[in-house]
């Protein structure tokens, strides 16, 4: 009876779990600013486990723990042998949100080097909890990937089991549901991968539908990487918000000088349009711009980085305090 007992629990936890982790160092410096201690770390761990069911799908989960934090991200994936992956997703990266910045780096996209700028890019329905299907490999040309995100209320919360949002602020903007279509093709040929997206959130009758959509392509050609992508969030906002639209432009270049050495120059500029002449001056059309040159060299388990990044009109102002440069130096401990 034991051993019935024994081999019953083992079929029961059929997997395993394994465990990974980081630490990084920064140094940040702002020109002009004062910074106070320009010191930061931060570390984290993630979870990931797997198994399979006796129809020969397989599941995994992924549970990551930020410095400080409690689990900020986690996700369960159901992996079928025809239809595809299902994915269970907490914590962004999936539908639209995974092309809000597709263009190549050498460390961070060029709005995440710790010099702030407020930028707005897309997210879509896959910015918070949602459900994502990847659609089977034998049911897409070769080289082809489809997702097909859903979220019954974008609202951006992370719930625990047996708890909903209720009203956690959103305003009611998001009164309904909202989906995202995604498409990247690696097949056309050699080097080149292409990817479009598309989002709609219902809102509020008097604002009307959000609508986020995004473009771009990367192309690679020895150690070089160019890319270039557009996106649009239309109708964003609260109720009475008279901001349209903000239309993204974005472009990068890499250059892998070898194995371990990497070097990049990017931008990624957003425009912000309003209705009406609320802004001063009556400016109706703001653009934010950041800018960014990074450098990152790997030694096994370390990586060291530096940055230099610039923003021009932070958060959308063109005041002279939303003008900023700075730089960082980062070092990074995988194990």
């Amino acid at each position: 009876a034991l051993c019935g007992s024994l081999a019953a629990v083992s079929a029961a936890n059929a997997g395993a779990m394994s465990v990974s982790g980081s630490a990084s160092m920064t140094w940040l410096s702002l020109d002009e600013e004062t910074t106070g201690n320009p010191l930061g770390i931060a570390t984290g761990l993630t979870f990931s486990g797997a198994g399979e069911l006796d129809n020969g799908s397989t599941f995994t989960v992924s549970i990551a723990h930020t410095h400080k934090n409690v689990y900020s991200v986690s996700n369960v994936s159901i992996t079928t042998p025809t239809l595809g992956t299902f994915q269970y997703d907490e914590g962004g990266g999936t539908g639209l949100d995974r092309i809000d910045d597709m263009m190549p780096t050498a460390w961070e996209e060029s709005t995440g080097t710790g010099v702030a700028s407020g930028l707005r890019t897309v997210a879509g329905a896959g910015g918070s909890t949602d459900i994502e299907w990847s659609v089977g490999s034998g049911m897409l040309p070769d080289g082809m990937n489809a997702y097909i995100s859903w979220n019954p209320h974008p609202d951006g919360s992370k719930n625990s089991k047996k708890v909903a949002s209720g009203d956690n602020g959103d305003t009611g903007v998001n009164n309904g549901d909202g989906w995202d279509v995604v498409l990247t093709h690696s097949g056309l040929a050699d080097g080149l991968n292409v990817f479009a997206g598309y989002s709609n959130i219902d809102q509020v009758s008097n604002l009307g539908d959000r609508e986020q959509h995004a473009i771009g392509l990367t192309y690679a050609i020895g150690g070089v990487t160019v890319g270039y992508q557009k996106s649009v969030d239309r109708t964003p906002g609260v109720a009475g918000d008279s901001t349209d639209a903000y239309s993204n432009n974005a472009w990068g270049v890499s250059f892998a000088v070898n194995d371990d050495f990497t070097i990049s120059y990017g931008a990624h500029e957003s425009t912000k349009s309003r209705a009406n002449g609320t802004e001063t001056g009556n400016n109706l059309d703001i653009t934010t711009e950041t800018k960014s040159f990074q450098a990152s060299y790997t030694m096994g388990g370390a990586s060291i980085v530096f940055a230099e990044s610039e923003v021009d009109n932070k958060l959308y102002a063109t005041t002279a305090a939303s003008q900023r440069e700075g730089r960082t130096i980062a070092l990074t401990l995988a194990f």
